[in-house]
């Protein structure tokens, strides 16, 4: 006898059970950190750039599940596709024959960057990141890949490999043998290339830890540098890609810079379905698969699946159609120059920055005693505490979705969706300042909020 399944009765059952079947059987410190920081909410559904919980009230996303709802969520034409080829029925990942959904997507992507030719589908950013990893190191000949200080490119062995932070690398080496350079340095990019061993530089046009983008020209002389060394440029525009900063990918505000991989995923599903790609140069391809017997040398078992590729292509006719990229570069420039704004007013606020609607806000050491002994005091706990103590009540009090920018980093990263407009700039910049406000009033809720943040971390030492 078989039991049929519904969906919308096991989560009417146990959907409150959340929180405990988190703690029990996944990662047990993630429903500690969301209930000491009061992140703890229950959300029932997401539409475009909102959430709603049960009680109707609507919360606005400012952080996009870390990027990949760039359309924000459940947008209908993507779900459109994904309902129509499921209903198509396809003989997908035969592995023994040539899909065309795979190919259309590819052409679609390769005409924001005619200089690439080819396309490897995975499953994620970080499955790019390896792939790029891989070619690299085969189509040079070479076993070294510069990486920038603070980079984020993945978590899996060979990413984090490049990954510029220490607390995510710390208990996991040996890893691969690669060496960091400071973002912008050329001198110390061009010593490291004189050993004659490096393979490629891996590097993020707008690094999302901290929302740093590297100096004007940089991208270009590095590239001059690699190709001088016949070492590869390899851009990862994972969180950056596919509109996030105003254009279709960060490394085109630079002229000339041509990129011999780059690698692609977050936004590029919209969410839907997890995707990654490496886009690269004809030769790097066609020396990885130089033959018959190296057809399957890198490959995915989920790679260039049915659902993921009709998610792609709706996704890229929404943004050609929708005209995602001018929309986020025109708010995006409105709500950086709000903030922007907003710096004489408020001594907390140290730097407003970014491309598009990828805008960092950095907090720093205030000028009156009064303010400095309270930052002060936070700093001494733990760096970053002054972030979370504006993360929090953006959420508890104006219901905005926001994130701390890294362990760490006085830093508040802005990455929503590329859907939002003018409404949603004056509800994020009408509470950061209430927000701000109270910080610099120097009492309140806010700071005794910042006096439980040091305990836990002064605990957590």
């Amino acid at each position: 006898m078989t039991t049929e399944f519904d969906l919308g009765v096991l989560l009417a059952e146990r959907g409150a059970e959340r929180y405990e079947l988190h703690g029990r059987y996944l990662n047990h410190q993630l429903p500690r950190m969301l209930h000491t920081i009061g992140f703890d909410r229950v959300y029932d559904r997401g539409e475009g750039a909102y959430f709603w919980d049960a009680d109707g009230n609507d919360y606005l996303d400012m952080l996009a599940g870390f990027g990949v709802m760039g359309l924000g969520r459940h947008h209908p034409v993507v779900r459109k596709a994904l309902h129509d080829v499921l209903d198509a029925q396809l003989a997908d990942l035969t592995r023994f024959d040539c899909q065309p959904l795979p190919g259309l997507l590819a052409e679609k992507l390769l005409a924001h960057s005619p200089h690439l030719d080819r396309v490897f589908f995975g499953n994620s950013g970080t499955e790019a990141v390896e792939t790029a990893l891989k070619f690299a190191r085969y189509a040079t000949g070479r076993p070294r890949v510069l990486y920038c200080d603070h980079a984020f490119h993945g978590l899996t062995t060979g990413s984090l490999s490049v990954n510029g932070e220490s607390g995510f690398r710390d208990g996991f080496a040996p890893l691969l043998p690669d060496t960091p350079v400071p973002l912008g340095d050329l001198d110390a990019l061009a010593a490291e290339l004189a050993v004659g061993d490096v393979a490629a530089l891996i590097v993020e046009p707008i690094q999302g830890k901290g929302v740093h983008e590297a100096p004007s020209g940089y991208l270009r002389a590095a590239q001059e540098l690699l190709h001088r060394h016949k070492a590869l440029l390899v851009v990862d525009e994972v969180q950056t890609g596919l509109g996030r900063t105003g254009d279709f990918y960060a490394y085109q505000h630079e002229d000339g810079v041509e990129p011999d991989l780059v690698c692609v995923a977050k936004a590029l599903s919209g969410g839907y379905v997890p995707v990654g790609a490496t886009l690269g140069k004809d030769w790097i391809f066609k020396k990885v698969y130089s033959s018959m017997d190296r057809v399957l040398v890198h490959s995915a078992s989920f790679g260039s699946n049915a659902q993921a590729m009709a998610a792609g292509l709706a996704v890229l006719a929404v943004m050609e159609n929708e005209q995602i990229v001018a929309n986020a570069r025109l708010t995006g420039d409105l709500l950086q120059s709000r903030l922007a704004a907003l710096r004489d007013k408020y001594e907390l606020l140290a730097d407003v920055r970014g491309r598009g609607l990828m805008i960092g806000i950095e907090f720093g050491r205030p000028r009156s005693l009064k303010l400095r002994s309270r930052w002060t005091m936070l700093q001494a706990a733990r760096k970053g505490l002054f972030a979370q103590m504006v993360v929090v009540p953006l959420l508890q009090r104006h219901r905005i979705l926001t994130q701390v920018s890294g362990d760490h980093l006085e830093v508040i990263k802005l990455i929503p969706p590329l859907i939002i407009g003018e409404a949603e700039v004056d509800r994020f910049v009408d509470a950061f300042t209430a927000v701000m406000d109270e910080a610099h009033s120097g009492g309140g809720l806010m700071w005794d909020f910042g006096k439980t943040l040091v305990k836990q971390a002064v605990a957590n030492r």
